[in-house]
């Protein structure tokens, strides 16, 4: 579902948009859409990706192996 809403913007800023927009054929609506949708998608993909980095990190990772020397034996003094 759609939802309008209202932005103040530099009058300067309103001019370039508009000239960007008739380049793209698409309106400064769309223009904006299109931005705002991209900002989101990809803060909520970053959200992801470090929620499975933190989990990762707690897990841990198992290589393998055990340890068949001490530390004694490594560096006699």
């Amino acid at each position: 579902m759609k939802q309008n809403t209202t932005l103040s913007l530099e009058k300067e800023v309103i001019r370039k948009s508009k000239i960007l927009a008739a380049k793209k054929e698409t309106s400064i609506s769309r223009l904006l859409a299109d931005s705002l949708q991209r900002t989101v998608e990809n803060e909520d993909f970053y959200e992801a990706a470090k929620r499975n980095g933190l989990h990762a990190l707690k897990k841990a990772f198992h290589l393998g192996g055990e340890r068949s020397w001490k530390r004694e034996d490594l560096y006699e003094r």
